[in-house]
Parts: C-alpha cells; sequence; structure tokens
C-alpha cells in the first residue's frame, strides 16, 4: 500500500495519529488527490473526522479544493449536516458561494437536506441567495418546493 492509499485510509477511519504522522514524514501528500478527486481535507471533512480537518487547516490545506465533481469540503458537510465542522471551514476562508459541477452551492445543500443551522451560518457569512443550480432553482425555490416554512423565514430575511 502506498502511503496516499494508508493516508485516506486513515482518514476514512478518522485516525488523526496516523494521519500525523503520514503527513509529518511527507508533506505533499497534503494536497493529494484520491480516485474520486477528493483531498485529504475534502475526505475528513466529509466523514466528520473533526479533529482530522482541524490538524489538516493548521498544516495549511487548500479550504476551497475540489473534488472531481466539483465539490468543496465545506459542501460535504452542509449535506452530511456536520455544523461544527462547517464552522470552522468558513472560519478558516472557504467560499460559501462556490458552486459545484451541477451549479449546486453550500447554501443549496443545506436546504435541500434541512440543515437549517448550517444555512443560517451561511446567510451569516454572505452565502449567495440568488445562484441558481443546474436544474435553474434557487435555494428558496427549493426550500418553497419543500415546504418547509421555518427556512423559508430565514432565507427571507437575507
Amino acid at each position: 500500500m502506498s502511503n496516499k492509499e494508508e493516508l485516506f485510509d486513515n482518514i476514512r477511519l478518522g485516525n488523526s495519529e496516523a494521519v500525523e504522522n503520514l503527513l509529518g514524514s511527507n508533506p505533499k501528500l497534503l494536497e493529494s488527490k484520491d480516485q474520486r478527486g477528493s483531498t485529504p481535507l475534502l475526505l475528513a471533512a466529509y466523514y466528520g473526522h473533526e479533529n482530522v480537518v482541524e490538524f489538516l487547516l493548521e498544516k495549511g490545506a487548500a479550504v476551497d479544493a475540489l473534488d472531481g465533481s466539483g465539490n468543496t469540503a465545506l459542501m460535504g458537510v452542509c449535506f452530511k449536516g456536520y455544523t461544527d465542522i462547517a464552522k470552522k471551514l468558513v472560519d478558516a476562508g472557504a467560499n460559501v458561494s462556490q458552486k459545484n459541477a451541477m451549479g449546486a452551492t453550500c447554501l443549496i445543500y443545506a436546504v435541500t437536506f434541512n440543515r437549517k443551522e448550517i444555512a443560517e451560518l451561511l446567510l451569516e457569512h454572505g452565502a449567495d441567495t440568488t445562484v441558481k443550480d443546474a436544474r435553474g432553482k434557487t435555494a428558496m425555490d427549493l426550500v418553497v418546493e419543500q415546504g418547509n416554512a421555518e427556512l423559508e423565514e430565514l432565507l427571507k430575511k437575507y
């Protein structure tokens, strides 16, 4: 097994000690990508391993790196609902209005999956509410379709 494969396996497992050791011996692995185009930060965020995310950010991981579908680490946590990691990524300067290959943004993911706290965080940090995805839908369009009055009220404030 290569160091890269070992790194990604340990990220999936949330083994922060092994991740730290592997990156300590080969810092270039920080920006490596797996077969789906995910960087270590993208994968750690997607799996919800907050301690690994913190370490990778401290080491200078590119917060807005894209996977093979144009997703960022912040998009992944908006989909999964990891509010604490979303806060860390936003604090690290993540682009809250980045679009992926399907035109979706972090806000579109947050409202699609009813992640109110994350949607609020994104809006507070200037998420663009006017972006339309590949189907021509804005975050508000999706909220109205879902009949989510609470998120609709939130979006109306912005």
